[in-house]
This record gives structure tokens, C-alpha cells and sequence, in this order.
């Protein structure tokens, strides 16, 4: 069986370079659905690491493509009122007849995304739980149901038109390796979507969480495994390696021996690439989204190509 095999659009490096024009971005996503990449995706920041708002964006890239699915790597729900949002995720969700994944994270603590959540008027304290009640107000209202609603938010029979493609709305991948995103993600949410773990790590905390989704009754295959990768794929292992250097130090501002601790990327040749995914397929992941540091367009066909010869065992459910 072989996984399915999304790509990052470079949303935040475009901007970086002070290349604000979207029609690259578009093509790109044309180009990597004509290669057979299987899904889209876009980050989300307001201020700390400035881009394209995801859901705009997703919606042209829907516009111009007709089979992959899109979704976000990862959109920070706190930062919106949950009603606005359920509504635009809907509409966008209607637009793409139902190929969208809502994936979503809490946000890394670091200052200038604290200083993010504070000009967004968003308590940095309260984010985890905005983010899971708000999430919770979104199901209720794709149902197209009168929703009463009396939490952070105030709904009065509350009734959302258009309702979402899929029944229920899209499904919900949940970033973060922390403890207590086993249970959480084990239990309610959709996919699993790190971008942390090695694949030893990502195994061990695969069967916990589908372990979880076992014991709240929830049949095989209720949680899809994901995981978000940084590629810096070239022949010449030292000119990969120094360009995932100063992919990472532009992008973040700190250090890329800091950064690689704490994010998974690869630098090297394409065969040493395929072996790496592969490891990561083993350990149950069965949706890549691919971040490539620079040389978008080679990286792109080097990687389809690999997708093609990638076929691994399907993967193993808790039992």
C-alpha cells in the first residue's frame, strides 16, 4: 500500500523573499496535483511568521485544481471566533465538494507567537481551551441544527447554512506530541498530524493513541496517521545539508541545530530520502505532507517520482 503524499506550498518563504503575488503559489498547486501529489496545504500565521491567510488561499487553490484535498498545516483556531470560522470552513468546504482536512495546533511557545495571540486580543494561556471548545461549536454548528451554545461563546438556536460537503464536516487532524494529545486525538479527533517525532517515537505514540481510540469504541482506521516533514533533497549530501540550514535559520530566527531537535527534516540524496519515509510509513504513517527548503519546482518532480516507487506495508492497527 503506498501512503498518500501531500505538499506545503511555500506561503511564508514567498513572503520572506517580498514575493506577495499568489498566481506562483496557484501554479504550483496545479503543478503538484499533475504530478499525482494527493493533497495541498498551507500554514497559518497573522504576525510572527507572516503569509497568505490559509483559508483564501485554499479556496482559489480549489478553484483550480479537481482532485487533490487541501487542508491546513496548521491553522491556530483560537485566533478566530469559532462561529465565523465553522462558516468559512464551511463555504470553502462546499467549494472543493468535500476535500478538505481541517488540520490544527496550539501554537509553539515562543515570543513572537505569544506576541501574535496578544495583538490578536487572544489570551496566551487560554489557548488550548478555546481551541477544543471552539472546535466543539464548530461540529455542533455543520450539523445545520439549531445550536444552543452557553461557554466562551454565546449561541441562541444558531443555525449555519451552507452545512459542510461532508456530513458532519471535514475531518480534524490535531498537531503536537505532548501526553495528553493521545488521549485527546485517541478519543475525538480525526488524524494525528506531528511534525516532531522520529519514527521510533511517532510508533511508540501511534499505538498509544490508536490503543485510545480502541478503548472509547471507535473501529480500526477512525485516525488517520500524518505527519509534516521538511526535505532538502539533493545528491550532494553537504550542499543539501547547508541549504536545510539556512532554510531553517531564515524561517525561524534561531538556530538550525536547535530547530532540527525539534522538527523532523531530512538532507541528502533522494535514495536516503525514500529509506527515511519509509521509516516513517512503518511507524503508521499513512498521509505525508512535504515541506521542501527551497528549489520548490525540482523538489517536486524528484519527490513524485520517489511517491511512485513507494509502496509499504499497510499499516497496523492496535488489537
Amino acid at each position: 500500500m503506498a501512503p498518500r503524499i501531500g505538499y506545503l506550498l511555500p506561503t511564508r518563504e514567498r513572503v520572506m523573499e517580498g514575493q506577495h503575488e499568489t498566481g506562483p503559489l496557484l501554479a504550483l498547486a496545479e503543478r503538484a496535483e499533475a504530478l499525482g501529489y494527493d493533497s495541498i496545504w498551507v500554514g497559518d500565521s497573522l504576525l510572527a511568521r507572516p503569509r497568505h491567510d490559509p483559508m483564501t488561499l485554499l479556496a482559489a487553490v480549489a478553484a483550480r485544481t479537481r482532485r487533490v484535498e487541501m487542508g491546513t498545516a496548521v491553522l491556530l483556531p483560537a485566533l478566530r471566533n469559532p462561529v465565523l470560522l465553522a462558516h468559512q470552513w464551511a463555504t470553502l468546504d462546499r467549494l472543493a465538494e468535500g476535500r478538505m482536512i481541517l488540520g490544527v495546533g496550539i501554537a509553539s511557545n515562543v515570543q513572537n507567537i505569544r506576541d501574535e495571540f496578544e495583538a490578536a486580543g487572544v489570551p496566551w494561556d487560554k489557548r488550548l481551551g478555546r481551541m477544543l471548545e471552539g472546535l466543539r461549536l464548530c461540529r455542533a454548528l455543520w450539523t445545520g441544527e439549531p445550536v444552543e451554545w452557553d461557554g466562551r461563546w454565546r449561541v441562541k438556536a444558531g443555525t449555519l447554512g451552507p452545512t459542510p460537503h461532508r456530513p458532519g464536516g471535514p475531518p480534524i487532524w490535531v498537531a503536537g506530541n505532548a501526553e495528553p494529545t493521545i488521549e485527546r486525538v485517541g478519543r475525538h479527533f480525526d488524524g494525528w498530524f506531528p511534525n516532531g517525532p522520529t519514527p521510533a517515537q511517532y510508533a511508540e505514540t501511534w499505538r498509544a493513541m490508536q490503543a485510545a481510540a480502541q478503548a472509547a469504541g471507535r473501529p480500526p482506521g477512525a485516525i488517520t496517521g500524518a505527519a509534516y516533514l521538511t526535505l532538502a533533497v539533493d545528491e550532494n549530501a553537504a550542499r543539501a545539508h547547508e541549504r536545510m540550514d539556512r532554510f531553517l535559520a531564515q524561517y525561524y530566527g534561531q538556530r538550525p541545530d536547535v530547530m532540527r531537535k525539534r522538527q523532523a527534516c531530512f538532507a541528502g540524496p533522494l535514495a536516503a530520502a525514500r529509506e527515511w519515509l519509509a521509516a516513517y510509513a512503518e511507524a503508521g504513517v499513512t498521509h505525508f505532507a512535504l515541506r521542501f527548503a527551497g528549489e520548490h519546482e525540482r523538489q517536486l518532480e524528484l519527490l513524485a517520482r520517489l511517491r511512485d516507487d513507494l509502496r509499504l506495508p499497510a499499516p497496523r492497527h492496535a488489537g
